[in-house]
């Protein structure tokens, strides 16, 4: 059992939630963490690179002089990789990086990273932020005041707060995501995650599930 220390919105603790790491997830594997990190890297590369190869360049297929009796070396195509204006030898084509693994590995996942966070203690509990509308100020006060200020760090709600989001979205370093879309990526890629009561809350009653 771990006792995860509980601040109101602006940076005081006001008490503890106590939370088992083992009832999320009851082991880390590791391996299956980095599958799944790969797996959502990859998912992000564009992979919209290409150059002309030899058919793609435009130019007349003739042969550009007869092959013996000039003195040069024989030459074929005008769109040959060795002229300029000719294709490349080895061209690129567009490429799609992405691929997924199975539902059940990627949400087991999610809780493993999720346990491994509380256990390592880079968990914090905010009570609820009570932002009636947007106030980035707001939000860069109670990160300061709980010591992650210029750190990275990620806001988890319990449900999607559009203010929550539009008042964290312009600190640097900072990401909001409501409880339901979390994945291992976003949760290990910060070194902290600040849950609200509400979001642990939602997290507990589904590992009971």
């Amino acid at each position: 059992m771990v006792s995860l220390p509980v601040y109101d919105k602006s940076g005081k603790e006001i008490g503890k939630y106590d939370i088992d790491p083992a009832a999320i997830a009851d082991k880390i594997n590791k391996q299956l963490l980095h599958d799944v990190v790969v797996m959502y890297q990859a998912n992000q590369r564009q992979g919209t690179r290409a150059t002309k190869g030899r058919s793609d360049v435009a130019g007349s297929t003739k042969k550009m002089y007869r092959q013996k009796g000039t003195g040069n070396a024989r030459a074929g195509s005008r769109r040959s990789n060795i002229r300029r204006g000719g294709g490349h030898s080895f061209y690129l084509r567009t490429k799609d990086f992405s691929y997924r693994l199975p539902k059940k590995a990627v949400r087991l996942a999610t809780r493993m990273a999720i346990a491994g966070k509380i256990r390592d203690n880079e968990v914090l509990v905010v009570d609820d932020f009570g932002l009636q509308q947007p106030k980035t100020k707001e939000v860069a006060r109670f990160l300061k005041a709980v010591g992650l200020a210029g750190k990275s760090a990620l806001i988890a709600t319990g449900k999607h707060d559009p203010v929550v989001y539009r008042s964290a979205r312009n600190i640097q370093g900072v990401s909001v995501s409501p409880v339901q879309d979390l994945n291992a990526w976003l949760v290990l890629r910060p070194s902290r995650v600040v849950f609200t009561r509400q979001a642990l809350d939602q997290i507990k009653s589904a590992a009971k599930a």
